[in-house]
């Protein structure tokens, strides 16, 4: 495979992970609702990472505008995430397939029938899961790889460690698994591998970035924290949330359940004008959502919290009126480099850290 022009480094670092993808290095960029923009995709992507772009904000017809916007600026592989339960996924691998896209992630477990679908129009399918039982289930149908995120990881997350759950998932299937959930440099790749992972995703870590389109203000919030500043949450939207702590995340969590329910309903109808989705397909994608995750009615209305309130701090810069979904990472985290600059230290340090523990 022939580096693009942006590429940090001329070598290439193989794993189970590259091989099956296509890039040169073992990293993966999430698909971050609101963030994960064709910017972002398409710088990570000539860095020699996997870049994945958010489409879950995304009309299908912005779908398909973004993709060919990340193909106007890389010829490198990327992927897409999809949201397996929305009414209209079928129409979104649609899209995925005409346009050649190289993989397909998900946030939570796609049918046996979509992955089979993608898979037989030579796409590489790859799932997110949060616990050893969804690993196996996804390899079983056919999934070509899995993200394993423990509750490190930012915006939905689990309980469990990633040092706990990943060795669980690399020892019961037989697919590259890429760790994710507190990574952020060389040494925690290096870690990854020791487990046995074929590489790592980094979310937080690619959001601080000069590339990612996230204001400057926001970024500069996520840069001033410090571990203890990054919390879990149910106030959102019902399901464990991991955030940044801040007055308006205090306040949600202090709000009376009649006025968060309000505020979902508005939330709700302000998402369905961006998205130019009908009230029926929100309410078909809510049915399919209350289904897939075991949810209360309540528990599904205030999932109309989520993109907007995401979308208050990583578009419109309203710390003060929206979430911002982080990893604990980003209390360590200190600048913003480009991801080209991001993805070359991650592999020196790496390289040096191999180079160390050899006898």
């Amino acid at each position: 495979m022939t580096p693009p022009p942006s590429a940090p480094a001329p070598y290439s670092f193989e794993t189970p992970l590259t091989k099956l993808v296509g890039v040169r290095y073992p990293i993966v960029q999430t698909g971050m609702g609101w963030v994960a923009g064709p910017r972002l995709v398409s710088a990570t992507a000539n860095a020699g990472a996997l870049g994945i772009l958010a489409s879950a904000t995304m009309s299908p017809e912005q779908l398909r505008s973004a993709v060919r916007e990340v193909k106007s600026r890389t010829e490198a592989p990327f992927g897409v995430n999809l949201r397996a339960d929305a009414g209209d996924a079928g129409e979104r691998v649609r899209i995925v397939v005409e346009e050649g896209v190289r993989v397909a992630s998900f946030a939570l477990a796609p049918s046996k029938e979509l992955i089979t679908r993608l898979k037989d129009a030579g796409v590489v399918v790859i799932p997110s899961i949060g616990a050893r039982r969804h690993a196996e289930k996804v390899a079983a149908w056919g999934a070509d790889a899995v993200v394993v995120q423990g509750g490190e990881g930012g915006g939905h997350t689990g309980d469990v460690a990633t040092t706990v759950l990943l060795p669980q998932v690399v020892d019961a299937v037989d697919i590259p698994v890429v760790a994710a959930g507190g990574f952020f440099d060389g040494r925690g790749l290096v870690a990854a591998l020791a487990y046995g992972a074929a590489g790592v995703a980094m979310g937080t870590r690619f959001l601080l970035t000069s590339d990612s389109t996230v204001p400057d203000a926001v970024k500069a919030r996520y840069l001033a924290a410090q571990v203890k500043d990054v919390t879990l949450t149910r106030a959102v939207d019902g399901l464990p949330h991991r955030m940044l702590r801040t007055e308006f995340v205090t306040s949600l969590e202090n709000t009376g359940r009649a006025r968060v329910l309000a505020r979902a309903i508005r939330h709700a109808a302000g998402f369905r004008r961006l998205s130019g989705m009908s009230w029926r397909a929100m309410v078909r994608d809510g049915l399919a959502m209350k289904h897939g995750k075991d949810l209360s009615w309540s528990q599904v209305l205030l999932a109309a919290n989520t993109p907007m309130l995401l979308k208050a701090s990583m578009v419109d810069g309203r710390t003060d009126l929206g979430v911002m979904a982080s990893g604990q990472v980003a209390g360590v985290i200190e600048d913003l480099p480009s991801c080209a600059e991001l993805v070359e230290r991650v592999m020196t340090q790496a390289l040096d850290v191999m180079g160390r523990l050899r006898p």
